[in-house]
């Protein structure tokens, strides 16, 4: 394979930019709906913003509070970021007074047991979501469920494809190069995931309600009435707090190929589980999970990013991999930004395009244990100590500071940038100066903006992002949304109850039977409804 350097080279003329600049994106957030006192809102989910399950940017994720937004596909970041805002603002222009939780962590949780489990209706896709949701609480718990994130869908254009092939040796086919490639990139991205929760981690600390009765080896620090910190952590998201699964510790995915990755899938999702079988499928006549096994369904595999295909009507995620391979990335290592009303902004964006970009053109060994090892070591030192002077990470085997690894993938990243700054713009310049000052001063990364504010104001997490989400939805309250957008969204509402009321009243096989047939070996199963196979 060609190096990095050689590949910058020959992307370097105005086709290969060109070629480069014409990445597409799209976002989805979530944000749980709270009430005016910052409580967790236990209402169900507003009808003015149509119905979950067959809404194309409003959703939900775990729970009837837990909002998830999903814009289109873009190649304009503006264009994007422009369409997340007008969602924003049209949900908040319809909760009356609710707003929305600016941060990843939840606070003023009461009783986890009002925690309320997202509805999708009578229809058997919209009850197996739910069950899916159901089993998620038997087995983590709920709490641990509302946590939010951003996730960033990436993928490159079509003609670097053309132009990244006939550079290569060209020996199986394109299809297969793509996904190969992407695997690559995965590869890379995994063993660099690091660098994402440091600069853009932001959840240095927590409500202490969050805890409650939960058992942690994480020795905080207290401060306030109610917070808990580390001085140096970057995303207690990401940490043993956030979506982890024990159980999938003995699983064995591999990125080394597609046919690797397809298979141990597989075997993951027909894996039993002697904890989760002790739960119970069907207990006294009522489901708890789909099934015992370590995951449920795919989605359940927790990874800090995904190769994906839109899949069509009936493909479960796996089966539109092996169809025709991969299509594009997730990135789901992203706290939400606090210092956005919308959860993200551009310059992360631009961060991203470039990071990914790297990570697809540098070469991608494949990787052993040993190596394995070492990237779940480096991530999370980084997201409990990434800002401690000196921190020292492991690249493969030798010794190496963060702030020095940093400043070398920053020099390979400034060739992007003069790639992707079209003539008289330094968009992207600009954004490496920006994250390259938070290389050298951590208070300047997102996580060490929140710990010093609260660390020199002395006022408790939950406070300060109450005050966030005041300020947020005053502003996207009196955010102005063209008249031809409010009508647009307001159709979409429609739309989709018109939609699964109608998936409801064609529901005529028993819920059961509809289970069976989705678990049944993909050879002989029937087509499932996409929206069931969604999460």
């Amino acid at each position: 394979m060609n190096s990095f350097n050689t590949l910058i080279e020959q992307l370097s003329d105005s086709e290969g930019r060109a070629a480069l600049q014409g990445m597409q994106r799209g976002i989805e957030r979530e944000a749980l709906r709270i009430s005016d006192s910052g409580q967790l809102a236990t209402d169900a989910h507003p009808r003015e913003l149509g119905a979950a399950l067959t809404h194309s940017r409003i959703t939900t994720d775990y729970s009837e509070s837990l909002l998830e937004f999903i814009t289109p596909v873009f190649s304009d970041i503006d264009a994007l970021l422009e369409d997340l805002t007008y969602t924003h603002a049209f949900t908040v222009q319809n909760l009356e007074q609710q707003g929305l939780w600016p941060v990843s962590m939840p606070c003023y949780v009461g009783d986890v047991n009002d925690i309320p489990i997202a509805q999708y209706g009578s229809s058997n896709s919209g009850q197996m979501k739910r069950l899916y949701r159901k089993g998620l609480t038997y087995r983590y718990g709920a709490q641990m469920q509302i946590i939010s994130g951003v996730h960033f869908n990436f993928s490159v254009s079509q003609p670097l494809w053309d132009k990244l092939y006939l550079l290569s040796d060209q020996q199986g086919s394109k299809t297969d190069f793509i996904s190969e490639s992407y695997l690559g990139l995965i590869r890379n991205y995994r063993r660099m995931v690091w660098v994402l929760p440091y600069l853009f981690g932001a959840s240095p600390a927590l409500c202490s309600s969050f805890i409650k009765d939960q058992q942690t080896d994480i020795e905080f620090e207290k401060m306030g009435k109610g917070t808990l910190y580390l001085p140096y952590a970057t995303s207690l998201r990401m940490s043993d707090l956030g979506y982890t699964n024990k159980e999938q510790d003995r699983l064995s995915i591999s990125y080394d190929s597609l046919d690797k990755f397809l298979e141990g899938m597989q075997n993951a999702i027909n894996m039993p589980s002697s904890n989760f079988e002790k739960i119970g499928v069907k207990v006294d006549g009522e489901f708890r999970q789909l099934n015992a096994n370590v995951l449920q369904i795919e989605n359940e595999f927790y990874s800090p990013i995904r190769a994906k295909r839109v899949a069509l009507d009936g493909e479960k995620p796996s089966q539109a991999l092996a169809r025709a391979g991969v299509e594009y990335i997730e990135v789901r290592a992203l706290d939400v930004n606090p210092y956005s009303a919308i959860g993200i902004e551009a310059s992360q964006v631009r961060f991203l395009d470039m990071f990914l970009l790297y990570c697809l053109l540098s070469d991608s060994p494949l990787s052993d244990e040993d190596q394995e090892a070492e990237i779940a070591s480096n991530l999370n030192r980084v997201i409990l100590e990434g800002r401690k002077p000196g921190l020292e990470l492991s690249n493969n085997g030798t010794s190496v500071t963060l702030t020095d690894w940093m400043k070398q993938m920053f020099s390979s990243l400034s060739s992007i940038a003069e790639l992707l700054d079209s003539e008289g713009e330094n968009h992207y310049r600009q954004t490496l100066d920006t994250w390259l000052a938070a290389v050298n001063d951590p208070d300047l990364t997102l996580s060490g903006k929140v710990m010093s504010h609260l660390l020199q104001s002395q006022i408790d997490h939950g406070y300060w992002v109450k005050s966030l989400a005041k300020q947020y939805h005053k502003d996207l309250s009196e955010y102005q949304l063209p008249d031809q957008v409010v009508a647009r969204y307001r159709q979409a509402a429609l739309d989709s109850l018109s939609k699964q009321a109608k998936m409801e009243a064609d529901s005529s096989q028993s819920f059961e039977a509809f289970l069976e047939d989705y678990f049944r070996d993909e050879a002989s199963s029937k087509p499932i409804p996409k929206a069931a196979i969604s999460s």
